[in-house]
């Protein structure tokens, strides 16, 4: 399919959903992770300090080119829809649990947090593939550059739903982890969302095809070639 068919599609609309989701929840939490752990622990035995904050938006970092790796080469093994649905899926469930629980146990609230930017960055690695599996090789690049307008929107959306809530939470004299929690539970309704997208995309109708539509100029003449293929 070319790009201009591909925007066309509900599908191109699904999965730009599904990317915007996903970035949002993950820069959601990249964007105050600093501050947001020295926050969840500082009242409590064990407060964490600058350096120990640094520590940890390094190992986000790390995360988030692990899953890049490791999370879309597990794709090829269990399919894009079925990894979106770990991503979503599992990521409320991260969320959820820093909300809930997360300001009682460090281990648990870093190891949640690694899990959210592995999904963030195993997301940004495996949409071109799904884009391929929908939409063919063909103008594939063009049709990823303008999914990435989705990106574009969950750069702005995400830091802006932590940083507005959390200063609202500030000017009304909360602190600590009550400054995140309805910014928590706004990632965790984003990724709802997302899933809902993602189990709505279907394979793209025939009809969308490039030989099915008026070729357009220096678009290949898929149905010719297909009939002189040999069966």
């Amino acid at each position: 399919m070319s790009a201009r068919q591909a925007l066309r599609t509900p599908q191109f609309w699904l999965l730009w959903v599904v990317l915007c989701m996903n970035v949002t929840a993950g820069i959601g939490i990249l964007e105050k992770a600093a501050p947001m752990i020295t926050d969840f622990f500082a009242d409590t035995p064990t407060p964490v300090s600058a350096t120990a904050a640094a520590g940890f938006v390094a190992l986000l970092s790390a995360a988030n080119m692990a899953g890049r790796i490791g999370w879309s080469s597990t794709s090829d093994l269990i399919g894009r829809k079925n990894i979106y649905r770990v991503y979503l899926g599992a990521g409320v469930l991260m969320y959820a649990l820093i909300a809930l629980v997360g300001s009682s146990s460090k281990p648990l609230f870093v190891l949640c947090a690694l899990v959210i930017l592995s999904f963030y960055g195993g997301g940004f690695a495996t949409i071109p593939a799904y884009l391929k599996d929908l939409f063919g090789t063909y103008q594939v690049g063009a049709i990823h550059g303008r999914l990435l307008t989705a990106w574009s929107t969950a750069g702005v959306l995400g830091p802006l739903i932590v940083n507005w809530i959390a200063d609202r939470q500030e000017e009304a004299g909360k602190d600590g982890a009550e400054l995140y929690g309805t910014s928590l539970f706004i990632m965790m309704g984003l990724l709802v969302v997302g899933f809902a997208a993602n189990e709505l995309v279907r394979p793209v109708h025939p009809s969308h095809h490039l030989d099915a539509v008026t070729p357009e100029k220096g678009a290949p003449d898929v149905g010719r070639r297909q009939q002189s293929e040999p069966a």
